[in-house]
Parts: C-alpha cells; structure tokens; sequence
C-alpha cells in the first residue's frame, strides 16, 4: 500500500513538473515570436483629460508607419534579449535606426522603477511575488532604462498575451513637446495575432511631486500593430547588426555593471551638451569597452 501511495505521489510529481516546463516552453515561443521584419503602425490618440485649467492643449493624434526588424539578441531558459532596428529610406538605400530593446527575464527579482525626472528606484521584490512571471525590462535608444514590469504570459482561447501596468518615462513623441507632466503610468499588452503581434497601451500622464499624491492630467489610447513581411526586407538591418553587435554588447555591458550595484539610479540628460544616445550613436564598431564605460559612467548620478 505504501509503495502505491510514494509511486501515485511521485507520478503526479512528474506530470506537475511537465506541466510547468510545458507552460514555460509555451511563453518563450509566444516572446521569440515577436522577432522578425514587421510593418509597424504606431497609432496614439488623448482620451480624455482631467486638467483644471482651461486652456489645455490635448496631445496631437500621432499616426506613423515603418519598416521594424526584431533582432534575436541572446537567449537561454530564463533570459530573451531582442533589439529593435528601424529601417528608414528608400528600398534601394536604407538607413538603420537603434530603436528601444527588450528584455524578457523569467521569475527575476530585481527591478529598476522609474520614478519621475530622470530617477530610478532599485527594488527587490520577493521570490513569491514573481513565480511563474516573466519581467519585460524596456531599454532607450542608448541602452539606459526606460521601465519595466513583470506579470504572466496568459494562454487561453488560442490566445497568447501579457499585460502589465508600470511607471515610465515620458515617450519621445511627448518629450519634446509637454512639460506639464512628467511621469507615464504605461497600461501594456502585448499579444500575438494571426498576422504578427500587436503593442497595445493604455496611458495615464502623471503630475508626480515629492511629498504629494500623484495628479492623473489625461489618458492616452496606445494601438501599435506589428505585420509580419518577408525576412529579405529587412535585410539591411540584419547586416547592421552583424556590423555593429559587437560594439553594443560591450554598451549592455557596461549598463550590467551600473544595473549590478543595485542601488536607486539618476542620469544626467546631456554631458558636454550631448545626450547619451548621440555620445554612443558616434562610436565606431570596434570602439573600445574602456571608452564606452567613461560615456556611460559620466552620465550616471
């Protein structure tokens, strides 16, 4: 009888533990599925707004189209690092564009959150909080955060999406236009479609002071479309890549160590009147890691 009941325990143990690495296998499919060469659309309207002064300007509706490459940088078991290439021109002459990138870490623990004019605050979250999730860890242009979250890959009704709300930096589109407001509560989605995937975003525009309660000033409706098209357009980003990985893995290096001492992280915007993105925009593929770390170090806080 005891002998049934250990071999009835150690079988359901066995069909637990296939389950799990089945579900596993299930989101590392549903993250590399969003590589490739896609036809971008990136859509963003102001829903509603909740200012006290009435001479609010509401954001202008944003419509944009673009060729994107989605790079396979790394991967593991646990890690999916992919980098985003823009490819702007015409066919016969194109021009390649670092976009943001993508980490996707499973179960990680450890989260810089954005916190407002250019701050970052180091967390630790307990084991418990993260089980079975996977963080998307969203970088600049440059490679410096940007924001990050962590929640579960759901797959359901022959859908696969992760959702996810956290704090953010202000876009780029916004950045250089508002300064009334200076923090985004991102509401992301990302899910896979039968034509690519889509990026789907709901947005507060935050007022956060020290000391103070946070101010919601508007929303914003966020609905970017990823269209898979043959791999051969985006050839010239993926020789780009091959031209320059090199150099932009000793970047994510020197972040690594910034990243590894685990404390609360400020950056300057400009140094010698350059952001950091133009001071690494300008090395050349064969730069060395010392001069990467002195651009990067003289830009943290």
């Amino acid at each position: 009888m005891r002998l049934t009941t250990i071999t009835i325990l150690f079988s359901l143990l066995l069909l637990g533990t296939a389950h799990a690495q089945t579900k596993k296998d299930q989101d590392l499919k549903a993250i590399k599925n969003m590589c490739g060469c896609y036809e971008v659309s990136f859509n963003f309207a102001e829903t509603f707004n909740y200012a006290k002064d009435s001479t609010y300007k509401a954001s202008k509706t944003k419509n944009d189209r673009a060729l994107e490459w989605v790079q396979l940088v790394e991967e593991d078991k646990n890690t999916v690092v992919m980098q985003h290439l823009l490819l702007v021109g015409t066919r016969n002459n194109k021009r390649i564009i670092k976009h943001w990138r993508q980490d996707w870490l499973y179960e990680n623990r450890d989260f810089y959150m954005y916190n407002a004019d250019n701050n970052w605050s180091f967390v630790r979250k307990p084991a418990k909080e993260v089980a079975g999730q996977w963080t998307q860890k969203v970088y600049q242009v440059d490679d410096s955060p940007r924001y990050e979250g962590s929640a579960s890959w759901v797959h359901v009704d022959g859908k696969s999406y992760w959702e996810n709300s956290t704090p953010a930096p202000l876009p780029r589109r916004e950045a250089t236009t508002r300064d009334d407001y200076n923090l985004t509560i991102r509401g992301n989605r990302h899910e896979l479609t039968d034509y690519g995937w889509v990026h789907d975003q709901d947005n507060q525009k935050v007022i956060r002071k020290q000391g103070a309660e946070d101010v919601v000033l508007a929303e914003e409706k966020g609905w970017n479309t990823y269209t898979k098209v043959d791999a051969s357009r985006c050839k010239a980003a993926s020789k780009w890549w091959d031209e320059n990985k090199v150099v932009w893995s000793n970047v994510r290096k020197s972040w690594d160590k910034v990243f590894a001492k685990k404390t609360d992280l400020g950056l300057k915007s400009k140094v010698e009147d350059k952001r950091l993105f133009q001071h690494l925009f300008a090395l050349e593929p064969n730069a060395k890691s010392k001069d990467i770390k002195e651009i990067i170090t003289s830009f943290v806080e």
